[in-house]
């Protein structure tokens, strides 16, 4: 069994708190007490507590206001929230709930009554809960390759965005590794474009073995591939890359027709060069690198800025 739900009871009446609290804790739950506004609030920066219990008339601020507050807040998970009063009257109920209560009840309190409410709420936030993984889900869908299930250039072009505005913030260097798979093109045509699908998942394989968990790696296009290296400068990224590099040709790849000999290029950039400020002129040097490399013979590495020094074999594959 998982640990029992929290839920927050603001009440300044301390009998009335200390019973609530007693029968909630018989269901099963677990009672937070408040004994104010202002302490309910800043009980319910805690993220776990999803159902809350307000007495409408408390010290300071009330639990009209407290519902408002809770309402206007971004990127919490759903509370559910009882308004508790003494107040009955109509146009008292429709204020509540329009402050942003979920439910309303009169006191005195009826047990009964109130346990049925709380399994409602709590059957709220468990749908909740299965719509935002399901959401979420289905979010990273959308973000990966259909292939790779790396993530797709529009999401590695927005995770090469933000690492270099923090990079900014930090002063620290980002690199890009931009790779492609030598003779990519031969491979589909001379085995089929299934076998070149399976190479390039097991280049892709290859290559995740190979980064940190820091680092994010996508497909850019085609045959080509995007790491991302937070805090990587020039001269460690040239070790990286190829690391890289030698990790995806020191052995040919097996698919279910033949082994089929794999090589990568790969053209190395980061935020320390000049015209680095975004994420597109990033990769258009890595890419101009990249091309650098192919020309060179392939199976290499060249590094922006030490064009003159590229790492690898340099032979054609």
């Amino acid at each position: 069994m998982g640990k029992p739900m929290k839920i927050l009871v603001a009440e300044d009446d301390l009998i009335c708190s200390r019973i609530l609290q007693k029968n909630i804790e018989n269901w099963g739950y677990k009672a937070v007490l408040a004994r104010s506004g202002q302490a309910a609030w800043e009980a319910l920066q805690d993220e776990e507590l999803r159902l809350s219990i307000l007495d409408w008339i408390m010290p300071g601020m009330d639990g009209v206001e407290v519902c408002r507050k809770i309402r206007r807040r971004k990127k919490y998970k759903y509370t559910y929230i009882i308004l508790l009063s003494a107040k009955d009257r109509k146009q008292d109920i429709i204020a509540g709930l329009s402050s942003g209560a979920d439910d309303y009840m009169t006191k005195p309190v009826n047990f009964l009554e109130l346990r049925a409410r709380l399994q409602t709420g709590k059957r709220v936030i468990d749908l909740e809960d299965k719509l935002l993984v399901i959401q979420n889900q289905l979010k990273d869908i959308a973000s990966r390759d259909s292939l790779t299930k790396i993530w797709n250039r529009a999401e590695i072009s927005k995770f090469l965005s933000e690492e270099l505005e923090r990079g900014q913030r930090e002063k620290k260097p980002t690199g890009v590794i931009l790779l492609d798979v030598d003779y990519f093109k031969k491979i589909n045509d001379f085995y089929g474009h299934a076998i070149g699908d399976q190479a390039l998942l097991q280049v892709v394989s290859r290559l995740k073995r190979k980064i940190r968990k820091s680092d994010k790696i996508g497909r850019y296009g085609g045959d080509e591939i995007i790491i991302i290296l937070p805090n990587c400068g020039l001269t460690e990224i040239k070790r990286v890359g190829e690391r890289l590099r030698l990790s995806v040709g020191k052995r040919s790849i097996r698919t279910e027709l033949d082994s089929v000999p794999v090589t990568v290029s790969a053209g190395c950039a980061t935020s320390e060069l000049p015209g680095t400020a975004s994420a597109d002129k990033l990769i258009k040097i890595a890419d101009s690198v990249l091309f650098k490399a192919k020309g060179l013979g392939r199976n290499c590495v060249v590094v922006a800025g030490q064009e003159l020094e590229p790492l690898g074999e340099r032979k054609n594959v």
